[in-house]
């Protein structure tokens, strides 16, 4: 995950500072230059490590550490403050506020122009109500054009049939009527790209902004191209004046230098992050919760609009009298486990939390949680109806057919139905004590999972 080498660094420079009395600068000078390696090493800009770390080294000496908060907190508290700085302070909103409101998504090729432009239009449907047309003007990859039409046609969106016999401003002119004539309220003009910037590439591009004047122009930039990417940004930049930047590919191995170069370099604001290959998977950029996640701080308010985004509320709500009623059954977990993979599935949602760092690293040498759950799915989907809704009947020739349809054996299907029982028995007195106003509950947190690892519903 992108990040990772870096965080770790920075928080292990960090822990230094625990049992000190006061911040000084003799230290906070090992913390200090570890950080500067760490940024480097991530790829980071040397001018943008070199202003990070003296605005930190500055902000640190100059603090007055208050009462009960030791100095390793202040430091990270310094630290998160100017990483959030660094990356552009707070989110920016996207302009579509014209009518119709056209965006230009103009990069390099291969950096996935084509993807983040249904993935745009799928936000801007979903998140702020817009009727979205989509254009393809690069006739020199006949793919890229068919890659776009298949896109809108498996997303439900419209798109203006491009050809390659076409030159790009005239598909352009005959879109904006297009558009108009089809009430869109945003136009996505996917551009051509180029293995590197030319001065061909570079003049098509301004031509086409002075044909259809648009309301945004975004940089799609991979940010597994480290300091590349921010050499390709400011010369865009220079040429046509951008708006915005949708860094991709951040869900991989990237070491993070340009998401921490791009908007200090370039001035111009980080707005989406790619972070999958799904249509869906496009998030706003928040600095603060970038940081929080760098500094394994959580990022629970993501995580929030994540699960309120794909999780049912109504289901939910059956599943949580269910468990006051002591009414949940397998069919009902297997219900929440289905929920719990539209979040990414349990590994995913650790980045998310606060502290989760060395757990996440721990479960690296464990047995893997969401495979874990994998096997009690496989479990539950070989039980029949009347098996999932009442677990007591499942008698000892019932498991064994349960086990071999599950690929498991039948000490799994006995652990599950065990872990089972326990967790329902403590879900029910929780619940039923939040009923009362009270905690409920006995102490622990028994649930399913392997290798020692336990996983509540």
């Amino acid at each position: 995950m992108i990040f990772e080498g870096l965080s770790d660094k920075i928080l292990g420079s960090i822990k230094k500072l625990k049992g000190q009395h006061k911040i000084s600068e003799s230290n906070i000078e090992d913390a200090i230059k570890e950080i500067r390696l760490s940024l480097l090493e991530a790829d980071v800009h040397f001018k943008v490590v070199k202003s990070f770390v003296d605005r930190v080294k500055a902000k640190a000496l100059g603090a007055e550490v208050l009462k009960d908060v030791n100095p390793g907190q202040m430091f990270v508290k310094i630290v998160h403050d100017e990483l959030v700085q660094t990356l552009g302070g707070g989110a920016v909103d996207i302009n579509v506020r014209e009518n119709p409101s056209v965006i230009m998504m103009v990069g390099l090729q291969g950096v996935g122009k084509t993807t983040t432009t249904a993935k745009l239009g799928l936000y801007l449907r979903q998140k702020l109500g817009k009727k979205v047309g989509f254009v393809p003007v690069d006739v020199y990859r006949p793919a890229a054009i068919e890659q776009l039409q298949t896109l809108a046609k498996q997303n439900n969106f419209l798109c203006y049939p491009s050809t390659v016999n076409e030159k790009p401003p005239e598909i352009l002119k005959k879109a904006l009527s297009w558009a108009q004539t089809e009430m869109i309220d945003v136009l996505l003009v996917d551009t051509a790209g180029r293995l590197q910037i030319d001065t061909e590439l570079m003049q098509e591009l301004e031509d086409l902004k002075k044909v259809i004047t648009p309301t945004e122009v975004l940089l799609v930039a991979d940010a597994m191209l480290g300091q590349q990417s921010v050499t390709v940004a400011e010369t865009f930049h220079a040429k046509m004046n951008l708006t915005g930047l949708v860094l991709t590919k951040v869900d991989g191995d990237a070491r993070g230098g340009a998401a921490l170069s791009i908007r200090e370099v370039t001035g111009v604001p980080i707005k989406f992050l790619g972070v999958g290959e799904k249509v869906s998977a496009l998030e706003v950029f928040h600095p603060d919760r970038l940081a929080g996640r760098i500094l394994d701080m959580g990022d629970v308010l993501s995580l929030v609009e994540k699960a309120q985004d794909v999780i049912d509320v109504k289901e939910a709500e059956q599943s949580a009298k269910k468990m006051m009623s002591n009414k949940f059954t397998l069919e009902d977990f297997l219900a929440q486990i289905q929920q719990l993979k539209k979040l990414g599935g349990f590994e995913s949602m650790l980045k998310f939390l606060p502290g989760m760092g060395n757990i996440s690293k721990q479960l690296k040498t464990m047995t893997p949680p969401d495979n874990e759950i994998k096997k009690i799915e496989a479990i539950i989907r070989s039980m029949t109806i009347q098996e999932r809704n009442d677990h007591k009947i499942l008698n000892g020739s019932r498991r064994q057919r349960i086990a071999l349809g599950s690929g498991t054996q039948v000490q799994d299907v006995n652990k599950l139905v065990k872990q089972f029982e326990e967790a329902k028995k403590m879900m029910s007195g929780m619940m039923s004590g939040l009923g009362r106003g009270g905690p409920g509950g006995k102490k622990g947190r028994p649930g399913f999972g392997g290798g020692g690892m336990k996983f509540p519903f």
